[in-house]
């Protein structure tokens, strides 16, 4: 599939609050730069010559510009986000127009998932070749139990499900449309939205072990481990 008219949203407007600081999580630094930057570049190399949507909240913009201006960071196009996921994740899609006869591709990705590598990109943005949406997901190795009303569990087969990642690509003119729709609590992630407008042809590719979310503060200190085994295996 050739890479062109491809549009990335990165989604970087939470308050991170669970990580208990008062600078979220996607501005803590690792590897002596914030998480965000981390980020973004590993997708600009992943997909060069695409274009790139980032969503932050407004009352985060100040001191992304001072993060860009204190380590000479070019920024991408910067959306304002809403109160919601979907809504931020929205109000980057609305500006992607897509002309008559154009064939695009929308990924969006979690700002705080800094440790994605061009190899995962690719079998995503290989996925789409036969579906609407294409995500990467990985194997549940936690025995797993659903909880009933009545307060009992009963066991299921963790053959059966998979944890999902991001990035996240879709055929760009199905997900304008899927986001179209009215805000619903089960949109989880844009598959969820895609699936709801009835696009249900989601294909699932191999993600990574290394491509986790930084949530807590301990999950800087993974990352950390982490790209110190990717220089180790790259040297």
């Amino acid at each position: 599939m050739k890479r062109k008219n491809i549009y990335n949203i990165i989604v970087a407007a939470g308050s991170g609050t669970r990580f208990g600081s008062d600078r979220p999580k996607q501005f803590q630094p690792l590897a002596g730069r914030p998480v965000l930057m981390h980020t973004i570049d590993r997708m600009r190399q992943a997909l060069p010559g695409s274009d790139t949507l980032l969503v932050l909240s407004e009352a985060h913009l100040k001191l992304w510009y001072s993060l860009c201006d204190d380590f000479g960071f070019s920024s991408p196009t910067i959306i304002t986000g809403g109160t919601t996921r979907w809504q931020s994740v929205k109000n980057a899609v609305d500006t992607i127009k897509i002309a008559p006869g154009e064939e695009g591709i929308i990924t969006v990705h979690d700002g705080a998932r800094p440790l994605i590598d061009t190899a995962l990109v690719d079998r995503i943005i290989e996925g789409l070749s036969h579906a609407s949406g294409s995500i990467p997901a990985t194997p549940v190795t936690d025995s797993l139990r659903a909880l009933e009303p009545d307060g009992k569990s009963h066991p299921i087969d963790r053959s059966t499900i998979r944890a999902v990642q991001t990035p996240q690509a879709f055929d760009a003119r199905k997900l304008i449309q899927a986001y179209s729709l009215p805000y619903d609590a089960g949109f989880t992630d844009d598959a969820s939205v895609m699936d709801a407008a009835g696009y249900t042809d989601i294909a699932l590719v191999e993600g990574s072990i290394f491509n986790i979310k930084i949530t807590m503060p301990a999950d800087i200190d993974i990352a950390t481990i982490y790209m110190a085994h990717e220089t180790s295996t790259l040297a």
